[in-house]
């Protein structure tokens, strides 16, 4: 090697060595906020989970463990178009990822994109026509764009796979939405026969509810409770049941634990106020109805709130700081209590080279959300 291409090759390897540092401290970052994210779900801080998936997926783009929590978290809270993009990037890290496959389907078709759902589906099952992972994907962007298609396709995976409970369960889905309803009664009780999970019960009490069977309808109902205690839409709809069946004091049990359960969601106050005009307690449910329309409204400004951060962190990682920034700025505009909002915020400052602004917007996220604590690097 010459003298003068020497300083050149020591500068490269420089520059590959600082690299692949910075690459493992992304690395290191991602599972460090990713393992915090994992244990505030459970604790169901979603809020400060959310905020965590985001620098993970940020700071680990092609780990698609992360991207896939990230988009699972999305769903959840309603921003749907972000949660697409999170699991195609899971999907796309790792082509064979079954979960984050359907979860992207599923997701799609939510979102009214059924028809795209339906284009990359097929495009799978071409690549194996007889791999039941892919025939499934297919049969849950089908279900919302051509039913009959959708049954044929469950029943195709059920005549090679007869245990497959999940396409078993998703027939009944199906089923139910094209009101064949003994046939998807059916469908859940052979579910529940071979896995007895608390959503196959509640799914089977809702049709069981929607066939006029109150009292099969509430079994069902209490079996998911049973199975999952904390299962709040179960809860709910055993008080719906129980107000059909004039049980006034039953309904409003099974409401009030609900709302225990699931305090943010106005739709069990609304029916607990409704029970309680019937029972003739107009104060409480004058009371139960003015908490449902607040809830509704405070919903609809974390909805806004929420869908500006998630544009926000696609502009963040896509290292557009200003946008991020004006976009982070309109979700506290639509929920100034919004915690997420305010770390990635303050997320955003760190690197504009504004600290002491930072600080502050880490203090308000804090101060709002105690479990989210500053990144180490911005305390």
């Amino acid at each position: 090697m010459t003298e003068r291409c020497r300083p050149l090759a020591a500068g490269v390897l420089l520059a590959l060595t600082l690299a692949s540092g910075a690459a493992a401290q992304d690395v290191r970052t991602a599972r460090e906020a990713y393992s915090r994210a994992v244990a505030l779900e459970a604790g169901g801080n979603d809020a400060a989970a959310l905020a965590l998936l985001w620098q993970a997926a940020g700071a680990a783009p092609r780990d698609a463990e992360v991207q896939n929590r990230l988009g699972e978290a999305l769903v959840r809270l309603g921003a749907l178009d972000a949660a697409v993009e999170a699991f195609e990037h899971a999907r796309s890290a790792r082509p064979d990822f079954t979960k984050a496959t359907n979860n992207l389907m599923l997701t799609l078709v939510q979102a009214g994109r059924g028809e795209e759902a339906v284009r990359q589906a097929r495009r799978l099952v071409a690549e194996a026509p007889d791999d039941p992972d892919r025939l499934f994907a297919l049969g849950l962007a089908l279900s919302d764009q051509d039913v009959e298609e959708a049954i044929h396709t469950f029943r195709r995976i059920l005549d090679r796979a007869p245990a497959h409970t999940r396409a078993r369960y998703n027939l009944a889905l199906v089923l139910q939405r094209a009101d064949r309803l003994a046939e998807a009664a059916k469908e859940l009780q052979h579910t529940i026969d071979t896995e007895p999970r608390a959503e196959a019960y509640y799914t089977l009490g809702i049709v069981r509810w929607h066939q006029g069977d109150l009292d099969r309808a509430a079994d069902a109902l209490r079996a998911a409770i049973t199975a999952e205690p904390r299962y709040a839409s179960a809860h709910e709809a055993l008080g719906g049941v129980l107000r059909d069946r004039r049980d006034w004091t039953g309904a409003a049990a099974a409401l009030r634990r609900a709302i225990a359960l699931r305090p943010d969601t106005p739709g069990a106050y609304f029916a607990l106020g409704r029970v309680l005009q019937s029972s003739g307690d107009q104060d409480g449910a004058r009371r139960a109805i003015a908490d449902g329309e607040r809830l509704r409204r405070r919903s609809e400004a974390l909805h806004e709130a929420l869908v500006w951060t998630a544009v926000g962190a696609a502009n963040f990682d896509r290292g557009e700081l200003v946008a991020a920034l004006d976009d982070f700025r309109r979700a506290v505009a639509a929920d100034e209590t919004y915690a997420p909002a305010h770390y990635q915020i303050g997320r955003t400052l760190y690197l504009l080279s504004q600290p002491d602004a930072a600080h502050a917007a880490f203090a308000r996220a804090q101060q709002l959300n105690p479990s989210l604590v500053p990144p180490t690097r911005d305390r």
